[in-house]
């Protein structure tokens, strides 16, 4: 018997007397897909055109030699990462990680046949795909304006787009028999003081609706809209806001809200509001990214909220109506690394999660004991999970603690 294993059972032991069933917290993170993104490989430079630099609120800081500088390399370094990912995974794309056949093709004209390599990759991985337009980076938004601007011109080169890329997602679904979710973030917003915080909304408004015109099988895709507090460029006003998708996504009823925890005030937290979704049983897309100070969208670490979430997503039972994915880039540091960094700390704050005794919890607080529900929570933390963890990652032939060496 190795050390993880004699390990394990001692974690088993101490979990079962306060009646965690280990070997089941074991079997649920095992079927419970994490949505990777793939842009923490190349700063979000894409295949569209390497060259072109980020815009729309987007940064990427760092000089780290370790960027992608070649689609060859990009899908190396992306296989080292997703190899030291224990677990069920999916790989979320961006609109511009395309085939364009030695040829550009503009936003508003890509096809399915643009990204058939990735169902490939997907089906090589064992993996499924998410997917994500590129309302970004592009001479169309560079006065920070896509699907609200004035300019119906510009507006319909979006919807396009987004139409465009609905149907990618529909193809995704279909190839891989799993729903792909369609993402859509946009940057439109003013730097400074604004007037009309209105006009550009009712825009929102019609170009959304055009795009969700079409109806597409929701066992293949299920769109969702991504708030912000605000970009660079654009700190005082941001159309797209979490109060206008929450609006948007329950009176259409055909598309979700996606909350990144990176996105809010510095004193909210997606923990707090996950439960004002599931009440009414609405699904959400979760963009899992650390702010720092600002929206900075750091490398993903095993912190406090990150655990909240989790915890909170299993207190409800709500993994299907959760979809979990991450989103950050930092060019600080090796990109591969910041990769599995990332999508591992979601997977051991899940862990985290499933090993609460939740229902004993639960019981103190419906009979009114205070004291032994805060206590016992506290007790909770110094748990052995990580015991448990080394097991999940042998279990599925991924590294432990060591990891680090297999992919720099």
């Amino acid at each position: 018997m190795g050390t993880t294993e004699q390990n394990y059972r001692v974690a088993k032991e101490v979990y079962a007397q306060v009646g965690v069933d280990t070997d089941e917290a074991l079997r649920l993170l095992g079927e419970i897909p994490i949505s990777i993104h793939c842009w923490q490989i190349d700063d979000l430079s894409g295949f569209e055109s390497p060259d072109r630099g980020l815009s729309g609120g987007i940064q990427a800081t760092g000089s780290d030699p370790s960027k992608a500088r070649s689609r060859d390399e990009f899908m190396a370094n992306l296989t080292k990462a997703l190899s030291v990912v224990p677990g069920k995974n999916k790989l979320a794309l961006h609109a511009i990680y395309l085939e364009n056949f030695g040829k550009f093709v503009d936003r508003d004209a890509i096809v399915p046949e643009n990204f058939a390599f990735w169902v490939d990759y997907a089906k090589e991985q064992g993996i499924g795909l998410d997917f994500n337009p590129t309302y970004f980076s592009h001479d169309k938004a560079e006065d920070n304006f896509t699907l609200s601007s004035y300019d119906p011109a510009i507006r319909e080169f979006w919807v396009n787009h987004g139409k465009r890329c609905r149907k990618i997602s529909e193809y995704f679904g279909r190839e891989l028999g799993q729903v792909c979710i369609d993402n859509h973030w946009i940057p439109d917003g003013y730097k400074d003081y604004t007037i009309d915080k209105l006009k550009h909304r009712e825009l929102l408004v019609e170009s959304m609706d055009e795009i969700l015109k079409e109806k597409i099988d929701g066992s293949y895709t299920m769109d969702s809209f991504e708030s912000k507090l605000f970009g660079l460029g654009l700190e005082s006003y941001t159309v797209g806001s979490h109060e206008f998708y929450s609006n948007y996504a329950a009176i259409r009823n055909n598309c979700i809200v996606c909350m990144d925890m990176g996105h809010f005030h510095p004193t909210e937290v997606v923990s707090a509001k996950l439960s004002s979704y599931l009440v009414f049983g609405r699904h959400v897309q979760l963009h899992v990214s650390r702010g720092v100070r600002w929206d900075s969208d750091h490398v993903v670490t095993l912190d406090d909220e990150l655990k909240e979430v989790m915890l909170e997503i299993k207190r409800q039972d709500a993994f299907d109506k959760v979809h979990i994915g991450t989103d950050y880039f930092d060019g600080s540091i090796n990109r591969i690394a910041a990769q599995a960094l990332g999508a591992r700390s979601v997977k051991k704050a899940l862990l985290y999660a499933l090993l609460e005794p939740t229902c004993k919890l639960k019981a103190y607080e419906e009979d009114g004991d205070l004291v032994r529900r805060l206590i016992y929570s506290e007790e909770n933390k110094t748990l052995p999970f990580g015991l448990v963890w080394e097991q999940f990652c042998e279990m599925n032939g991924v590294p432990g603690s060591d990891w680090l060496e297999r992919v720099l």
